[in-house]
């Protein structure tokens, strides 16, 4: 179990270093920054690759949202819920220290610009309202899980899981960026809101509880179309 959790770590790890880490330190570099499309990619590329290194360790779940949705699915124990958001959080926490100590090694650097966090309101890119921001954070991380969990049931082609994963994702960043910066994984929200601080962990609970309602009505609703597996 312990090998598990620690690919968790170290798996949610990666996923904030190289998905916040790009939206902090490349996505508006003069001249060559790579913008909402570079940093929607590098979150789905994280996911990919880690998928690959670690998803016959943990499943690759680096996301406490995707645990519920796959225990609400049937594919995964409660038992192991807690400890596997527990490492997921530690992760994603001490990806943030360390994007924090590489980006404040640059003149000009201000926690205040929003260091990635997620937020609504004053606080979304592009000024979306609460409402918004919860109906957008609900049913993108539901068709994640739609994603998940059908494309790695048995009866889906082998080998291509990590693909349509981390492309999803990919997708869902093109699309939610605007709105709240992209949550759907509790765990990166808050491993760098707890660097900023003030109005991040103040609207935080919404990406927490907004990906997590999504990702059990993503399970429920690929339960109920596709039925499971015979054994």
């Amino acid at each position: 179990m312990m090998k598990q959790y620690g690919a968790e770590f170290l798996g949610t790890f990666w996923l904030v270093l190289g998905g916040c880490g790009s939206a902090v330190l490349a996505a508006a570099f003069p001249g060559v920054g790579i913008g909402l499309l570079g940093v929607s990619l590098a979150f789905g590329l994280t996911v990919l690759t880690m998928a690959y290194a670690i998803g016959h360790i943990s499943g690759c779940h680096l996301n406490p949202a995707v645990s519920i949705g796959l225990w609400a699915g049937g594919r995964f124990s409660g038992a192991q819920l807690l400890p596997y958001i527990v490492s997921q959080v530690l992760g994603a926490i001490a990806a943030a220290a360390v994007l924090y100590v590489i980006a404040s090694g640059a003149a000009g650097f201000d926690l205040a610009k929003g260091f990635a966090s997620n937020g609504y309101g004053a606080h979304s890119p592009g000024g979306y309202s609460l409402v918004a921001a919860l109906v957008c954070e609900v049913v993108m991380t539901m068709f994640f899980l739609i994603v998940i969990m059908g494309a790695t049931d048995k009866r889906a082609p082998a080998g291509f899981a990590p693909l349509a994963i981390g492309l999803a994702l990919t997708l869902i960043h093109l699309i939610s960026i605007p709105v709240t910066n992209t949550s759907v994984n509790p765990a990166r929200s808050t491993g760098v809101a707890l660097f900023v601080g003030d109005w991040a962990l103040e609207q935080l609970w919404l990406f927490w509880i907004a990906p997590i309602a999504g990702a059990v009505l993503g399970a429920l609703a690929y339960r109920f179309v596709a039925g499971e597996p015979e054994a």
